[in-house]
């Protein structure tokens, strides 16, 4: 199954479709754009669901769920909302067979209907902070759509706050970003560049956006998580008020945050290789595969007895499964569960029960080990957690390889149409300097790290002075 996947090297855009494929994460729907989710692929966005879903719970969130269809002019009130996503949206102008009263748009984000129901429930000061956020599926119609990486249809998770001071939801802006950033490394095993938003890149609607940015196997940039701090722009154009405690009307102060199933796509390019994928045990659906390999029938009972002892010592902590299918071949079997990416995979054979012994092999460094039955759990839960850091280590030191830090236009040029890789230059802010970059080079600002010093420079295209560095590199 793995020789059918085209190598990184020959085609990456290729590769990823082909083992987004093979892997069974996912395939094309009937309808352009769209996607369906196959069980392996979901199993993996559940994992990611409740990795998120438990730390935003710690932080006093709570989950709900809005509709899905939107009045049109919701989406109006807010006019840089509207700009921005008009020539995303669907809409809806028939229901039951005859025209609707007013058109409907199938929700693209949740802003305008959240921001409505927050001004039935919001009286007084003692009605904040709300802290909500919901799981659900939302529609832009993408003109250029990719697996997991952008489709017409997505699923997400999307956070929204009001609070009654702009110190209060600058904070939870900022809290949010650091969750999705401890997720990303710590579970996801990516490592990531926090930093703001510029100007043309923002949110439509949101007084700054912040966005946590991942480095792929071709050293493109992945958008992995955004927050909004809203200001009161919402709150406005949706009457969100409280009385304050000196009885008096205020406008509250809103946010946004979400995180989509591109994450899938960020894990499939941040880790995998020519072989398929290689998952995260944190995230994998299935972490370890056992194997038994027999040539007789009685070597099966032997061998798939010994394997029962020895799954009742896992617990139910670990994700295993025994792959004892007649039909196919060890070998066949191999490469077909390295191909899905699970991260470690036990051998067991005749020879292995008569010397009370298991093969190991890890999916990452492809290292095989022999070692003793007894306390196989802990030596699995231990190459496990090896595995989770090597991968991350792994990441990051490609992500560090990869970037660098540019005065000179030129330079800067030859490597983003070139090697590629993400560029730390100084920019002057300038809407037309980061146009024209990208007209020249398809290189957009990701973000302005938070991790820089304070320092003056010249910006990398006009020259003029510039007091902060922009991390540039070609993005999907």
């Amino acid at each position: 199954m793995a020789e059918k996947i085209t190598p990184r090297s020959e085609d990456y855009s290729r590769w990823y479709t082909d083992v987004v494929q093979r892997a069974e994460l996912a395939d094309y729907a009937p309808v352009k754009g769209c996607m369906v989710i196959r069980p392996y692929g979901y199993a993996l966005w559940e994992n990611i669901q409740e990795a998120l879903d438990r730390r935003f719970k710690a932080t006093g969130h709570e989950n709900a769920y809005f509709p899905l269809f939107i009045p049109q002019s919701f989406i109006q009130k807010e006019a840089e909302h509207v700009k921005g996503f008009s020539p995303e949206l669907a809409v809806v102008t028939h229901g039951g067979g005859k025209p609707l009263e007013e058109p409907l748009i199938v929700r693209p984000t949740s802003e305008t209907v959240i921001g409505h129901m927050y001004a039935q429930w919001v009286r007084s000061w003692r009605d904040l902070p709300i802290l909500i956020n919901q799981w659900c599926n939302v529609v832009r119609w993408e003109k250029r759509p990719r697996l997991f990486l952008r489709t017409t249809e997505f699923l997400w998770q999307e956070g929204h706050t009001a609070h009654a001071t702009a110190e209060e939801a600058q904070e939870e802006t900022l809290r949010m970003l650091e969750v999705y950033a401890d997720f990303a490394e710590t579970d996801a095993a990516i490592p990531v560049i926090k930093g703001r938003k510029s100007e043309s890149e923002k949110f439509a609607g949101a007084v700054t956006s912040y966005t946590i940015e991942a480095m792929m196997g071709n050293k493109w940039a992945l958008q992995s998580g955004t927050s909004h701090f809203l200001g009161q722009n919402f709150a406005k154009a949706f009457d969100i008020k409280y009385l304050d405690r000196d009885n008096e009307l205020q406008y509250c102060w809103t946010t946004s945050w979400g995180v989509s199933t591109r994450m899938v796509g960020a894990v499939i390019m941040a880790h995998g290789d020519d072989q398929g994928l290689i998952l995260p045990p944190k995230l994998a659906p299935i972490q370890v595969i056992i194997v038994p390999i027999w040539t007789s029938e009685e070597e099966r009972e032997q061998v798939l007895a010994a394997i029962k002892g020895i799954a009742e010592g896992f617990g139910e902590a670990l994700r295993y499964k025994v792959d004892d299918r007649e039909e196919y071949s060890p070998g066949w079997k191999f490469n077909e569960w390295e191909m899905r990416g699970v991260p470690l995979r036990v051998e067991i054979g005749p020879r292995d029960v008569a010397e009370g012994q298991a093969v190991l092999a890890r999916r990452d460094t492809g290292e095989k080990v022999i070692v003793a039955q007894d306390g196989l759990a802990q030596r699995i839960n231990g190459l496990l957690e090896d595995i989770q850091r090597s991968l991350f280590q792994r990441a990051k030191r490609f992500l560090e390889e990869n970037s660098y830090e540019l005065e000179d236009y030129e330079e800067f040029k030859r490597i983003i149409e070139g090697e590629g890789g993400f560029i730390y230059a100084y920019w002057c802010g300038s809407g037309e300097c980061e146009a024209a970059i990208k007209e020249d080079t398809k290189a957009t600002i990701r973000c302005l790290p938070f991790d820089q010093e304070v320092a003056i420079g010249r910006c990398i295209y006009c020259g003029k002075e510039a007091r902060e560095k922009a991390v540039f590199a070609r993005a999907y």
